[in-house]
């Protein structure tokens, strides 16, 4: 057996004041006016779970404590998320999922992306020959792809659940039905969207009430989800694909409904009935890296989230960074992650449609000869140039360097762990904050804007761009759900929303618990760091404000502020075979991590 390089760390005194608060479900019954106490860590037995939002935790809990598996639970928190959190997810959009099987001990994926309609070319975001402003693509038809949510829990449960879709709706169903009480972060999320919202009848009605934004407090309801719940518990998801939901889907994106007056342009779209009953999931291959004798497994393309981690984690591999100062740590890891994002640039987008060198860019070969461009005393210059992972040279570069395109940071996570020691890792998303901010009349759900993921035109002729629209074409992705094994069992699982910088919060999250040693809640907290291929990297407040900052520009680090990058959740399995569920502390509102039993022993 391979030694776990996990640095041993009391978690006890981490976790003793918050053992028993906040840690399981509430009872059924309780009232919406009374909504789950939020707790960041969870210790115990049976399962557990951790999202962003406490009555999704609490949902996933519920399935566990009626002997649901993993699998089971990530879709039963999924879809209580579509409840509370539907400017971030929901069944209008798409994501993708990684399973830890315990009885084989395998990692499995399932790529539920949305995809392009079978009309879109090359230069769908394009007019008279130039791009569209993003905001017209963001908000309207033209951004909305067939949605992958649905299918990747049909797909999920069909391969590795254990209980029907129709019961693991149902708390979602009733938390839709009765409501669920607003917080602070809801409220701000809607005021920023207030705007574009109010263009819309149907989103105005549903989340404008009166017109405004909904008081901290009050308790939103929203019973046309709830029928469509209860309609896809009925007749399967097959009905948002091929039945009366897709036809409503159809007609929303082709004619957006705009409310009389507004004066926004909001462009229609081409989906057609033809591409959702089209849509298929796929079951990848999951990209894999060694990582300190650790097995790392993530998501491979259409995501970059797997290969990027992988090969940043690969560059940082021949660096001992349990030695170094926490400014010598900061610098390497921006630097991997610079070099990552020059790859992924250039060589990873839908693999349907590019051909994409992804053991190339995992392999350990490939990451050496990336490597030797990383100095101590000196800062790379951005935007680095690509290097081939078809024919490593070391500290080689090749062709043009590819910008970074925009991605929505307005995604979630969630991590799952049953008492069986199945683990999901599942991150889901409808693209920007509040996607595309059109709800499909009568049906309770926003329709996502993810084909503005695609590049809308290429940066320059000289430079081949792998992630430009196409016919049925999935856009890359930064979705980085990630379960580290040891031996074949688990060590640890863990994701985060926020556009590409979710490639950064993961890596930074995963070294600060397997290398510096932090418990897996404090390396969550811990003020991040992203930089991607850019003239500058992104501070949180608590690296901007200390010495940190002022140590690493006297090598040439450029920096600018970003208030909160990402909102990570994660499950530990601790030595003595309990889980350890952990959530955001502040971010977002903070997390919720619960699991069923929280007392000392299994029951």
């Amino acid at each position: 057996m391979r030694r776990s390089t996990v640095r041993n760390v009391p978690v006890l005194a981490v976790v003793a004041a918050v053992m028993s608060i906040g840690a399981t479900a509430p009872p059924a019954h309780s009232p919406p006016s009374a909504p789950p106490v939020k707790s960041p860590v969870a210790v115990g037995h049976g399962g557990a779970i951790a999202s962003v939002d406490a009555d999704a935790s609490a949902a996933g809990i519920e399935i566990l404590r009626r002997g649901g598996n993993a699998v089971d639970a990530a879709v039963a928190t999924a879809a209580a998320l579509g409840v509370t959190e539907p400017y971030s997810a929901g069944i209008g959009g798409g994501g993708y999922l990684v399973y830890y099987d315990a009885a084989s001990r395998t990692v499995h994926t399932v790529d539920g992306r949305e995809t392009a309609p079978r009309s879109a070319g090359s230069s769908l975001f394009l007019a008279n020959g130039r791009p569209i402003p993003f905001d017209e693509g963001q908000t309207s038809g033209l951004g909305v792809g067939t949605p992958g949510t649905p299918a990747t829990w049909a797909a999920a449960l069909g391969a590795w659940g254990s209980r029907p879709l129709a019961q693991l709706l149902k708390p979602a169903e009733r938390l839709a039905e009765h409501g669920f009480t607003v917080d602070a972060t809801f409220r701000a999320q809607t005021e920023a969207n207030q705007a574009r919202f109010a263009d819309f009848p149907d989103t105005a009605e549903l989340f404008l009430p009166g017109g405004r934004p909904p008081v901290v407090g009050s308790v939103l309801k929203n019973p046309d989800l709830a029928r469509t719940y209860r309609e896809i518990a009925r007749e399967g998801v097959g009905t948002l694909y091929r039945g009366e939901i897709a036809r409503d889907i159809v007609r929303t994106v082709r004619t957006p409904p705009v409310a009389d007056g507004a004066t926004r342009v909001v462009r229609p779209g081409d989906l057609t009935a033809r591409d959702l009953s089209a849509y298929r999931t796929i079951r990848r291959a999951p990209a894999k890296v060694s990582y300190r004798g650790l097995d790392v497994y993530g998501m491979a393309p259409s995501s970059s989230g797997g290969t990027s981690v992988g090969e940043a984690l690969n560059i940082l591999e021949r660096t001992d960074l349990t030695k170094a100062t926490e400014a010598g740590y900061l610098h390497r890891l921006i630097e991997a992650s610079r070099i990552a994002f020059a790859d992924r640039g250039r060589w990873v987008g839908d693999p349907a449609f590019e051909d994409v060198p992804v053991q190339g860019l995992l392999s350990q070969r490939f990451a050496d000869s990336r490597a030797c461009l990383i100095r101590d005393d000196a800062v790379l210059t951005s935007p680095l140039a690509p290097g081939d992972p078809r024919d490593p040279r070391d500290c080689g570069t090749t062709g043009r360097a590819a910008p970074t395109t925009y991605e929505g940071e307005n995604t979630t996570h969630l991590t799952a762990a049953d008492k069986w020691g199945n683990v999901v890792a599942y991150t889901l998303t409808i693209e920007s904050t509040g996607g595309s901010g059109i709800t499909v009349p009568g049906r309770g759900f926003l329709l996502n804007n993810e084909l503005t993921d695609f590049s809308f035109a290429p940066a320059t002729p000289a430079v081949h761009d792998p992630n430009l629209p196409g016919p049925g074409k999935r856009p890359r992705s930064s979705m980085s759900p990630t379960i580290v094994l040891d031996d074949g069992r688990p060590v640890l699982a863990l994701g985060s929303p926020g556009g590409a910088t979710i490639i950064t919060t993961v890596l930074q999250a995963l070294t600060g618990r397997l290398d510096r040693g932090l418990p897996l809640a404090e390396a969550i907290a811990a003020p991040r760091a992203s930089q991607r291929n850019q003239a500058t990297t992104e501070l949180e407040p608590g690296l901007w404000d200390g010495p940190l900052r002022t140590e690493l520009e006297r090598i040439g680090h450029r920096f600018r502020q970003n208030p909160e990058i990402g909102a990570a959740t994660g499950i530990e399995r601790l030595s003595d075979g309990r889980w350890l569920a952990a959530a955001e502390k502040v971010r977002r509102g903070g997390g919720s991590a619960m699991v069923v039993h929280p007392r000392g022993t299994a029951p």
